[in-house]
């Protein structure tokens, strides 16, 4: 099974050039919120089991995706005294915990690491637990029967054990009510840890973020702040995934100057004109591409979602963009985008459907 990680999305991507105390610093602080995030043990000292599976995953999935059998030798043998004063063999296995923690905050050699290699490895342990958690908050996969996912069929189920109580339930200690604050909690906790994340980053003077599972560059604070933030927070809704893909697809290009990073931000963007369009039942399925959807939202006769000027931007983009890169030149010289171009494509695209989005 193969796993998307850090390292190799930007595998020829230059990010740290150095390793210092700084980046020393950067990781522990980064594995303290991993480790809040997924607790290997609860306040009694005991292994969460279920945390425990979830430990050994990351292990076995970065170990896999960085070709070794074990991020950090799990197996120890020593030589302990008993009680006679006799010297006895003791030995075991290190909990996973304990392999990941070893790994991430490893030693550092010039003779033998390459820094930007070394932080990329660690930052990919870092992104797969913030993923998993992710995940396990039902924020993207609804079929995954995880806690957000689950909490209508569960909030339905608390009310029916209310009205069968005998004894009063009243609205602030009801079974519903206390399971929507324990959701709530959660997903306000997973939130600040990200933010956590977002935040050590920018102090250890790093161009990453986490937003939905993944770490990405950032190349400019001020559209990180006014527009990628809020486009994030929107399409972590299940019904945007193919949007959320696309964006990082196109991110990813961008910053690995792979091909046609821009032709991944329309498509994005086209999938937000069609989820809207069905969305406001405006979809006759006669549409042959992103124009006719663009007139549906257009229409008079449907309320005029947008306005005649906002689908002639929106038509013009895909003239300019989508159609120039997504078909053959044929023997004229192969089109390309500048990378200003590409960025202004990218962050058009993502606050365009983040004004469609919030319209709904």
């Amino acid at each position: 099974m193969l796993t998307d990680i850090f390292a190799y999305r930007y595998l020829t991507s230059n990010i740290w050039q150095t390793f210092s105390e700084v980046e020393k610093r950067l990781l522990n602080q980064l594995f303290g919120v991993v480790r809040d995030a997924i607790p290997y043990y609860d306040s009694n000292g005991k292994s969460i089991e279920t945390n425990k599976v979830k430990w050994k995953a990351l292990h076995d999935r970065l170990s896999r995706e960085l070709g070794v059998d074990e991020l950090s030798s799990r197996y120890y043998s020593l030589t302990n005294k008993n009680h006679l004063g006799q010297s006895v063999p003791v030995s075991g296995f290190f909990s996973w915990d304990y392999a990941c923690e070893k790994f991430v905050k490893s030693e550092f050699s010039l003779e033998l690491n390459n820094p930007d290699r070394f932080m990329k490895e660690r930052i990919s342990f870092i992104e797969l637990a913030m993923r998993m958690r992710y995940e396990d908050l039902g924020v993207i996969y609804e079929d995954l029967g995880v806690i957000n996912a689950n909490l209508p069929k569960a909030l339905v189920e608390a009310k029916m054990r209310d009205s069968k109580s005998l004894r009063k339930t009243y609205p602030i200690n009801s079974t519903a009510d206390r399971l929507k604050a324990w959701n709530q909690t959660l997903n306000d906790t997973y939130s600040f840890q990200v933010e956590e994340i977002n935040e050590r980053f920018r102090r250890a003077n790093v161009r990453l973020t986490l937003h939905n599972g993944f770490i990405q560059v950032s190349t400019d604070e001020l559209i990180e702040k006014s527009i990628a933030e809020p486009f994030w927070n929107i399409v972590s809704d299940p019904l945007w995934q193919n949007i959320d893909i696309d964006i990082k697809e196109a991110l990813d290009r961008r910053d690995s100057n792979h091909k046609d990073p821009a032709l991944f931000a329309a498509k994005a963007l086209e999938s937000a004109i069609k989820i809207v369009s069905d969305q406001r039942n405006l979809t006759s399925g006669n549409e042959k591409g992103a124009s006719n959807y663009i007139d549906n939202l257009v229409s008079k006769h449907n309320g005029r979602y947008i306005d005649t000027w906002e689908a002639d931007i929106l038509k013009d983009y895909f003239r300019k963009v989508r159609n120039t890169l997504g078909h053959g030149p044929g023997s004229e010289p192969m089109p390309t985008l500048s990378i200003p171009q590409t960025d202004w494509a990218i962050e058009t695209a993502m606050s365009w459907i983040r004004t469609l989005v919030r319209r709904l």
